[in-house]
């Protein structure tokens, strides 16, 4: 499992990382524009704070492997990691419109990748919980 949560640590922080270009593919200068300032500002903060959750659950998988395999604490924070990626791979089949992939290359790989990823981590974290 150690090997598991490097794996997700390295892709963690690889994935909160990708944040940062988010507002220029997405061209959110344009796309946001209608917005009221509130608005705009409350979608900024929100993704930089989403990057950096995701940035420390990575940086937790990679530091802290072991205690969170072999200790009490460290299979309840796996028990809500499990909940938290369970949840996101719900939203990935069933919130997100099919609209925006199908049909489209780059997103439908991107869109089965991010699918198996988030089912990825389900699986690990919450196999953790059960040892």
């Amino acid at each position: 499992m150690n090997i598991h949560l490097q794996i997700i640590g390295f892709l963690l922080i690889v994935l909160a990382m990708i944040h940062i270009v988010f507002p220029k593919y997405f061209n959110w200068k344009t796309e946001l524009q209608s917005l009221s300032l509130i608005n705009k500002q409350m979608f900024g903060v929100h993704t930089f704070f989403i990057a950096l959750t995701v940035f420390l659950m990575g940086l937790l998988c990679l530091v802290s492997s072991e205690e969170l395999i072999t200790t009490s604490l460290g299979k309840t924070v796996c028990l809500g990691l499990a909940f938290f990626w369970g949840i996101r791979f719900v939203f990935q089949l069933f919130v997100y419109s099919s609209k925006l992939w199908k049909g489209k290359i780059f997103e439908t790989i991107t869109h089965i990748f991010f699918t198996f990823l988030w089912l990825y981590f389900t699986i690990i974290f919450t196999s953790i919980f059960l040892k």
